[in-house]
């Protein structure tokens, strides 16, 4: 039975790590909500989306021999912008087909409007990749400063592409803050957040503070799937549906519609499922494995709602009549 110092802090990096993942994503599913209170299912398709461009844009400059001249942080970079933007104007897109149509329908309408939006999302990948590669399993390109690993003492040694998710995702989190509570077009989405009437009578353009939070949204998952591709390296057009359904639970954990508390959930489980992982075996004298990380996570989850239904750090909903 080990669990000796080095092997616990490789299992909270390797924890933290997914956390941040998983939050990132979760902050797509967050800031639709706290504007719409709408749970966009196809999220997890717009992260996917992310994900392929990165692929494609390495593979391209793999192939004609550019990515062995250019500075791997350039690299990165442009692999970082190009994955949000595409996404984020795949998630605007989808806004204005999908969704705006129903809006003022039952709840209920929009929901299966994003469930078949994901489908669709899944299958068109698939098929653009199949006619352009003739396969829709794609391989990232290896990075090789990415690869290397640093250590951080007592036998722990972390590779470069973890401390790059982190990096990563707490600059784009910051970010993410300051745009919300700082700026003016933050003001906005807040104020549609809180009464979408009160705020069209204020002069606020409603349907574009709207698509903006989308696209927010949309770039952030497109980040998570650059980061996922960089980091697990093999990526097709349903490897989102895994950490989309992770992320979302993260979302509810913290508390749906809170952007700190989608920070905070994402990290909970993404601890939990990585102490699963390792020590659940030992624990239950392999009675149940690593197989199982996922039962034990979403049944903690289960528990924290049970005596906590609106989440660790609350749901933010409007205020009715406000």
């Amino acid at each position: 039975m080990d669990f000796s110092a080095g092997i616990f802090l490789q299992v909270l990096m390797d924890g933290v790590v997914l956390g941040f993942m998983y939050a990132l994503i979760a902050l797509g599913y967050t800031m639709v909500y706290g504007v719409l209170e709408f749970i966009n299912f196809a999220h997890s398709e717009i992260f996917v989306i992310g994900a392929f461009v990165g692929a494609e844009i390495l593979l391209g400059l793999e192939s004609s021999g550019a990515l062995a001249t250019l500075h791997p942080a350039f690299v990165i970079l442009v692999l970082l912008f190009a994955g949000m933007a595409v996404s984020g104007l795949a998630a605007m897109g989808l806004e204005r087909v999908a969704y705006r149509p129903l809006r003022g329908a039952p709840r209920l309408v929009p929901l299966i409007s994003a469930i078949g939006a994901s489908f669709f999302l899944q299958d068109f990948v698939r098929l653009v990749e199949s006619l352009w590669r003739n396969t829709f399993y794609l391989t990232y390109p290896t990075l090789d400063i990415l690869e290397k690993n640093l250590s951080l003492g007592m036998g722990v040694e972390v590779p470069l592409k973890s401390f790059l998710v982190i990096a990563t995702a707490l600059a784009m989190l910051l970010g993410l803050y300051l745009f919300v509570n700082k700026t003016k077009l933050g003001t906005a989405i807040r104020a549609v957040a809180q009464d979408p009437d009160a705020a069209a009578l204020m002069g606020i353009p409603v349907d574009r503070i709207i698509s903006l939070t989308f696209f927010v949204g949309g770039a952030m998952g497109g980040a998570a799937g650059v980061l996922f591709g960089l980091h697990y390296s093999l990526i097709n057009p349903y490897s989102g549906f895994g950490p989309g359904l992770k992320a979302f639970t993260a979302a509810v954990l913290g508390g749906i519609g809170n952007i700190p508390g989608a920070v905070l959930g994402g990290l909970v489980l993404g601890l939990m499922e990585a102490l699963a992982a390792s020590y659940l075996g030992i624990l239950t004298d392999g009675a149940f494995g690593a197989e199982y990380k996922d039962v034990f996570a979403f049944a903690v989850l289960i528990l924290i709602l049970i005596f906590r239904p609106k989440g660790l750090l609350g749901e933010k909903v409007r205020e009715e009549g406000a």
